[in-house]
């Protein structure tokens, strides 16, 4: 079924930086930024164990605490259970993502897919989070950036595991959707050419981006087009190089992305628009895309995401994105609409 009608909007809010992503971040302003997302009426909130060994959760959940549950929309991941056992932050192994989390908290995170764990995660959110139910959740980093060559034996686990269990919990009503969130692209693949079980949508981080989104074109944004299943866009400034940032892919930039995005930043400056607002329109362009999430760790950030969302670019940026090859020649553009 498709969840666009429950998102409430096509701007989300991805709380991954909520727990600490690569800084100490005051919990005051943690909180104010949840606050920030309210205040220019974003109503779907995206989080994950994960992020901070379940800081990111805690933060959330105090925040929205006031906040009527009926009024918003809230996404989880299962995958990893956080256990009250201490371990030391930076020396986790999270593939390619090494020492994103490490100003988190120091809980152990243990990996997961089995249909007991899927329970415990689920019921472990919920308490992080001070609510009852969760709307969405998604199977977390079941890909190769996180277990290389051994993917598929997670993948094998998640799908007698978690992805059953999540399609039982839909088809009785306890959340209203499934999916898978990851990195990649080749895992949303495998699920959609399974007959069973069924998902509802995917959120797919980095994959269909300004900088990186080839791939996603190919295959998989017509198949879950055709398949009816929503993709959420998220890390939409491919982890910050895109708003101002110097991280790509979880990682410092190389020289190669760094040249990129200062060629699309001087089209930009020629149009007289901002990176971000072409970054957050490109996505929301693919027919498959029902919403984009944007991460951010200060309050001024989500206004800046709101603006950018309804900023005017003119149909002659994107020509120029596509005649410099920019953009993929068959990448759906807001300028195909006029």
């Amino acid at each position: 079924m498709s969840i666009r009608q429950k998102l409430q909007g096509q701007l989300g809010f991805g709380t991954a930086p909520l727990g600490n992503m690569f800084r100490n971040i005051p919990q005051a302003e943690a909180l104010a930024t949840v606050d920030a997302a309210w205040e220019q009426g974003i109503r779907h909130f995206d989080t994950a164990p994960l992020y901070g060994a379940g800081l990111a959760e805690l933060r959330l959940g105090e925040a929205l605490a006031k906040r009527k549950r009926e009024d918003y929309v809230l996404s989880s991941k299962v995958g990893r259970v956080i256990l009250d056992e201490i371990e030391d932050p930076a020396a986790r192994q999270l593939g390619e993502k090494g020492g994103v989390f490490e100003h988190g908290r120091p809980n152990k995170i243990v990996n997961d897919y089995s249909a007991d764990a899927t329970l415990r995660s689920i019921e472990d959110s919920l308490k992080r989070l001070k609510t009852d139910h969760l709307d969405i959740v998604y199977v977390h980093d079941v890909a190769q950036d996180f277990y290389g060559d051994e993917w598929l034996a997670q993948f094998e686990i998640a799908r007698t595991g978690a992805f059953r269990v999540l399609d039982r919990l839909r088809n009785e009503g306890v959340i209203k959707a499934w999916g898978l969130g990851v990195n990649r692209v080749e895992p949303l693949e495998l699920l959609l050419d399974l007959n069973e079980p069924q998902p509802d949508a995917f959120l797919l981080a980095g994959r269909y981006t300004l900088l990186d989104h080839g791939r996603a074109l190919q295959r998989l944004m017509p198949a879950a087009t055709k398949r009816g299943v929503d993709v959420v866009v998220g890390g939409p400034y491919s982890s910050g190089i895109l708003a101002g940032g110097t991280h790509f892919e979880y990682q410092k930039a190389s020289p190669e992305i760094i040249a990129k995005v200062e060629r699309i930043k001087a089209i930009a400056q020629q149009h007289g628009i901002s990176v971000k607002a072409a970054a957050l329109q490109f996505a929301l362009a693919h027919p498959a895309v029902a919403s984009v999430i944007p991460g951010a760790s200060r309050p001024e950030r989500i206004a800046e995401d709101h603006a950018a969302l309804h900023e005017q670019i003119p149909t002659a940026f994107w020509n120029t994105m596509r005649e410099q090859n920019l953009v993929a020649a068959d990448a759906p553009l807001p300028g195909d609409k006029e």
